[in-house]
């Protein structure tokens, strides 16, 4: 009984021996590393590094959007209130009260109505730019805690 559990030891030993040079591999130190887990782990953080760089080009996109969204709703508003001037300058130039206040009231008038076209246009722009981040993000498959969708609240409004 005791020669065939010494024989079934080797036998055992044989095949683990066997077995070892393909279950781990040598890294650049001499030491050994399981061979499957590295290359999976390898993946798994290449795969992770590929999602954040996908969510990083759709908050560059974002961003060069609102950019220029909000270089178009700043330019809009500039230009109000250049015409405001002009008209208002315009305005006190008559030389009757009712001229003056119709003048005065139309040039008001006009200024608001380019103000709340100006603040629109950045609306529509800035709510177009983060709902194509998001679907791009999401798309994007990113790990937890990657991206900054919820700081969309922190937009400025406009003004």
């Amino acid at each position: 009984m005791f020669t065939k559990t010494i024989i079934a030891t080797g036998v055992a030993a044989g095949i683990l021996m066997a077995a070892a040079p393909f279950a781990f591999a040598q890294n650049g130190e001499g030491t050994t590393t399981p061979s499957t887990v590295s290359a999976a782990a390898a993946a798994r953080a290449a795969n992770v590094v590929t999602k954040i760089a996908c969510v990083g080009a759709a908050v560059n996109t974002r961003e060069a959007a609102l950019g220029t969204a909000i270089a178009a709703h700043a330019s809009a508003e500039s230009a109000a209130y250049a015409a405001r001037a002009t008209a208002l300058n315009a305005a006190y130039s008559n030389t009757t009260t009712k001229t003056v206040g119709a003048a005065v009231r139309a040039a008001w008038s006009a200024f608001n109505t380019s103000m709340r076209t100006a603040q629109k246009a950045w609306q529509t722009s800035q709510k177009a730019a983060w709902a194509a981040y998001r679907t791009t993000a999401v798309a994007c498959k990113p790990p937890a805690g990657v991206g900054d969708g919820a700081n969309s609240g922190s937009e400025v409004s406009g003004r």
